[in-house]
C-alpha cells in the first residue's frame, strides 16, 4: 500500500491547506515540462494530493488504506488525470486553486518577461582564404555579405515617430499574447511576447513601408577586416558588431570569421615553424659546402653543412620561420635535406673516393 502521508512530505494530521502546499512545491519541482522535472514522481505526487485533498476518499483511504473512484490517476478520462484536469490551467492563477498551485511552475517558463524586447542581431559566420605569404606579413582586406542592415528609409526606427504610436493589434497594447499547447496531460497555456510589436505594446502609426517597422532590410554589408600577422590555419577572427543588425537599434551580432591558409608550393607550415626541402649532393655534404635557400621573405640565406649531419633530422636556422601570433619573435626554418643520386662515377673518380675512404 502506498503511504500518501509519506509521498508529499506531511504528517496524517496535516491540514488542507499544509497538504496543498505539499503538493505545490513537488509539483513545481517534478513537473516533466520543467528541466530536470520527474515524470514518475509528478504522477505520484498528483494520485497523493486527489486523495488526501478529498476529504471522503481521505477519510475511506484513513480507514481502509484506500479510496474508492479511480484515484490513481490513469484508470481512463480524457483529462489523462481523473478528476484532475490540466485544461484549465493559466499563467496568471485566474482559475482558483489550481492556478495558484502551479503559479511558480509557470513563472519558470519565462511568462512573467513582459518588459518591451527586441531581437538582437545573430553572428555570422565566413570562411576566409589566405596565402601563407599574407599569413606571414597580416593582411586588411573587405569582405562582402548580404544579413538585414539598418533600414535606410526610417533609420532603424521603424517608422515616423512624429506620427506618434498606437496600440498593437495583435496583442491590443497588452505586449502579450496567449498560447495553447497540448501535452499529455492536457491543455496548457502560457503568455509569450507578441511577435507584432515584440513586447512593446505600442507600434508606430506610419511604420516604414521598407522594413515593416522592424527597421532593418536586407542588404549588402561591406566589413574591413585585418587580419594580424602569425594567424595560425583554421584560427577564428571576431569582428565585434559586424554581423546582422538587430531590430531597431537592439544591437548588432558580431561577425566570425574561419582563416583558411591555401597550400603553399615550397613551404610547409608546423606551427610557427616552415619546412622546405632542398636536395643536395653528396660532395655538398663531404665538403661542408654551404647551400642556399629561399626564405618566406623571398630572400636567400646560406646555411653551411657539415659532414656528420644526420639527414634524417632537420637542419634548422632559427628566426627564418612565421611570426609568433600575439607574442615576439619567430619560429624556425626546418631544412628537409634529401641526398640525389651522383650516378655513374667515372674509374678515375672512383679511384679517388676509395683514396679517401682508406686515409678517413
Amino acid at each position: 500500500m502506498k503511504d500518501y502521508y509519506k509521498i508529499l512530505g506531511v504528517e496524517k494530521t496535516a491540514s488542507e491547506e499544509e497538504i496543498k502546499k505539499a503538493f505545490r512545491k513537488l509539483a513545481h519541482q517534478h513537473h516533466p515540462d520543467k528541466q530536470g522535472g520527474n515524470e514518475g514522481k509528478f504522477k505520484e505526487a498528483n494520485e497523493a494530493y486527489q486523495v488526501l485533498s478529498d476529504k471522503q476518499k481521505r477519510a475511506q483511504y484513513d480507514r481502509f488504506g484506500t479510496a474508492d473512484g479511480g484515484f490513481g490517476g490513469f484508470g481512463g478520462g480524457a483529462q489523462g488525470f481523473d478528476g484532475f484536469d490540466f485544461s484549465g490551467f493559466s499563467a496568471g492563477g485566474q482559475n482558483g486553486d489550481l492556478g495558484d498551485i502551479f503559479e511558480s511552475f509557470f513563472e519558470g517558463l519565462g511568462v512573467q518577461n513582459r518588459r518591451p524586447t527586441y531581437r538582437k542581431g545573430s553572428d555570422l559566420e565566413m570562411s576566409m582564404e589566405i596565402s601563407l605569404e599574407d599569413a606571414f606579413n597580416g593582411i586588411t582586406r573587405e569582405v562582402s555579405f548580404d544579413t538585414f542592415i539598418v533600414c535606410a528609409k526610417c533609420s532603424g526606427k521603424g517608422g515616423d515617430l512624429s506620427a506618434g504610436t498606437k496600440n498593437c493589434v495583435t496583442c491590443n497594447g497588452r505586449g502579450e499574447v496567449r498560447e495553447e499547447r497540448q501535452t499529455f496531460f492536457g491543455n496548457f497555456a502560457q503568455n509569450r511576447v507578441c511577435p507584432t510589436c515584440n513586447g512593446h505594446r505600442q507600434v508606430p502609426n506610419k511604420p516604414c513601408s521598407d522594413c515593416k517597422g522592424s527597421g532593418r532590410t536586407k542588404g549588402g554589408r561591406r566589413v574591413r577586416v585585418e587580419i594580424v600577422s602569425g594567424v595560425q590555419n583554421g584560427q577564428i577572427v571576431k569582428m565585434a558588431g559586424a554581423g546582422e543588425t538587430g531590430e531597431k537599434g537592439s544591437g548588432n551580432g558580431d561577425l566570425y570569421l574561419h582563416i583558411k591558409i591555401k597550400p603553399h608550393n615550397i613551404f610547409a607550415r608546423q606551427g610557427d615553424d616552415l619546412i622546405i626541402k632542398k636536395e643536395i649532393t653528396a660532395w655538398d655534404l663531404l665538403l661542408e659546402r654551404k647551400i642556399e635557400i629561399q626564405t618566406i621573405e623571398g630572400k636567400k640565406t646560406k646555411v653551411e653543412l657539415s659532414s656528420g649531419l644526420n639527414l634524417r633530422e632537420y637542419l634548422k636556422v632559427p628566426g627564418e620561420g612565421m611570426p609568433r601570433f600575439g607574442s615576439f619573435g619567430r619560429g624556425a626554418l626546418l631544412i628537409n635535406l634529401t641526398l640525389k643520386s651522383p650516378g655513374k662515377l667515372s674509374h678515375k673518380a672512383q679511384k679517388l673516393i676509395e683514396e679517401a675512404e682508406q686515409e678517413s
